[in-house]
C-alpha cells in the first residue's frame, strides 16, 4: 500500500463506469485541490482532500507530492512505433516540395519502411522499437496501441506482431496490438492479390493481435476492399480504421457499419461523417501530429464535440508522417491548432484515447479501482499551463 499526499491538484476524476466523455462532458473533469490518493496492489484504492488524509504510511512507502499535480497518464491509441531504420531522406523530399502522395508514388513512404523492415532481424526490430516505447513512457504514456503494416508480406507482418507482443511483455505500460496488413499493397502483388493475402492471414494474425485496421483512403484501399477485409475478420479481430487523411474516403461510414472501435485521422471531414458517428460506439480519433508534419488540415474536433460526439487524440508516431510520440505535444496541438479547451484536449489524450483501444475500464481517469497509471508533476502545474508551456519539463515521476 502506498499513499501520495500533499497533492496540489488531483485532476481527471471520473465516477466509476464512465468509459468515454462526449459533447459538453468532454469539457468537464473532476478536480480536487490539496488532496491525497492511496494505491493498493497497483490500483487506485481511494482519494480525498487532505483534511481527510489517513495516517502517514511507514517511512519509505508514503510519497509527498510537494504540491505537484497528479493526473492519469497519457493513453495513445494510434501508433506505428515498430518500424526499422529512418526515413529522414523523405523529410528532405518534403522540404523540397514533394507531397505524401508523390513520395509514395515514387516507391517511398510505407513501401520504403517495408523494405527496411524485411531486411533486419526480429531481434534488431525489437531493439529499435522498444527504445521508442520507453521514450514514450518517459514522457508520460502509460497505455498505447501499436500497429503492424510495415511488413506487407505474411512473414514480415507476423514478425511485426510478434515484436509487438514481446514489447507488451517487456514494459509495465499497457500495449494493444493491431494487424494493419492493409496499409499499402506490398511489392510483387496486384491489388486484388494483396487484399486476398490480407484476408488469408487473418487467422494467424488473430492469435497475436487485438484489432484489425485498414487504410481506407485515396490511393490505398477502397470502401469495398475494407468491407471485404472487415467481414472476413468478424468475430476474430475488433475493427479500427484509417480514414479521411488524404480524401473523404467513405472509411468512416464503413467503419461504423462494422462497429469499429475507432476511426482515425479524419483530417478531412464533411457533416456526413459526423452524422454517421452519432449514436455509434465508435470513437473519432484525430492525429494532429500528422497535420503538423505533413501540412494537412487539422481535424474538426470542435464540430464533432458540438454535435454531441467525443473525440480522442493520438500521436500517430511513425517514421514518415509523425515522428514523435510526445502526447503532451499532441494535447497542446489540440488546444493551439484545433481550439480545444485544455480540459477537452486532456480528456482526448486520456479517457477517450483509452476508450479507443478498449482500455478505459482500467486507464484514463482517476477512478477507484482503475490501474494506478499516473503522472506526478513538479509543483505549480495545471492543465492550462500543461498545454501553454508545451516544451517546459513538467514530469516529476511517472507512476506505473
Amino acid at each position: 500500500m502506498s499513499l501520495i499526499y500533499n497533492i496540489g491538484r488531483l485532476v481527471g476524476i471520473q465516477p466509476e463506469g464512465v468509459l468515454r466523455v462526449q459533447g459538453d462532458a468532454q469539457g468537464q473533469t473532476g478536480v480536487l485541490e490539496n488532496a491525497w490518493l492511496r494505491i493498493e496492489d497497483g490500483r487506485i484504492a481511494g482519494f480525498g482532500p487532505m483534511s481527510s488524509c489517513p495516517e502517514r504510511c511507514p517511512i519509505g512507502v508514503g510519497h509527498d507530492a510537494q504540491g505537484g499535480m497528479l493526473m492519469p497518464g497519457f493513453c495513445d491509441s494510434h501508433t506505428h512505433v515498430v518500424y526499422a531504420g529512418s526515413r529522414d531522406g523523405e523529410f528532405l523530399d518534403k522540404i523540397n516540395g514533394l507531397s505524401y502522395e508523390e513520395i509514395a508514388a515514387r516507391g517511398g513512404g510505407i513501401l520504403n519502411s517495408a523494405d527496411y523492415l524485411q531486411q533486419i532481424s526480429e531481434a534488431e526490430l525489437y531493439n529499435q522499437s522498444i527504445s521508442r516505447v520507453r521514450e514514450m513512457m518517459d514522457k508520460g504514456t502509460v497505455a498505447l496501441e501499436i500497429k503492424s503494416g510495415y511488413g506487407l508480406s505474411p512473414k514480415a507482418e507476423l514478425k511485426m506482431l510478434r515484436v509487438i507482443r514481446r514489447i507488451a511483455e517487456s514494459v509495465p505500460a499497457a500495449v494493444r496490438s493491431t494487424y494493419l496488413g492493409a496499409h499499402a499493397v506490398g511489392r510483387g502483388y496486384t491489388h486484388e492479390e494483396y487484399v486476398q493475402m490480407v484476408i488469408d492471414l487473418i487467422p494467424e494474425a488473430a492469435e497475436l493481435a487485438d484489432f484489425i485496421d485498414v487504410f481506407c483512403d485515396e490511393g490505398f484501399f477502397t470502401v469495398e476492399d475494407t468491407d471485404r477485409i472487415l467481414t472476413a475478420a468478424k468475430g476474430k479481430l475488433i475493427p479500427k480504421i484509417h480514414a479521411n487523411e488524404l480524401a473523404v474516403s467513405g472509411g468512416v461510414q464503413v467503419g461504423v457499419k462494422h462497429g469499429a472501435l475507432s476511426v482515425d485521422h479524419l483530417e478531412r471531414t464533411t457533416d456526413a461523417e459526423i452524422d454517421a458517428l452519432k449514436g455509434s460506439p465508435t470513437m473519432p480519433t484525430m492525429l494532429p501530429g500528422s497535420s503538423f508534419f505533413l501540412g494537412l488540415p487539422y481535424g474538426r474536433a470542435k464540430d464533432y464535440i458540438k454535435a454531441g460526439l467525443g473525440v480522442a487524440l493520438a500521436s500517430d508516431y511513425n517514421p514518415g508522417s509523425s515522428p514523435s510520440g510526445d502526447m503532451r505535444f499532441v494535447m497542446a496541438q489540440g488546444c493551439i491548432k484545433m481550439r480545444l479547451t485544455p480540459v477537452e484536449a486532456f480528456n482526448a489524450v486520456t479517457l477517450n484515447s483509452a476508450y479507443a483501444m478498449g482500455l478505459s475500464r482500467e486507464y484514463g481517469s482517476i477512478t477507484v479501482g482503475k490501474k494506478a497509471a499516473l503522472i506526478l508533476t513538479e509543483p505549480g502545474w495545471d492543465l492550462t499551463k500543461l498545454a501553454y508551456q508545451y516544451q517546459t519539463p513538467f514530469i516529476r515521476q511517472v507512476i506505473l
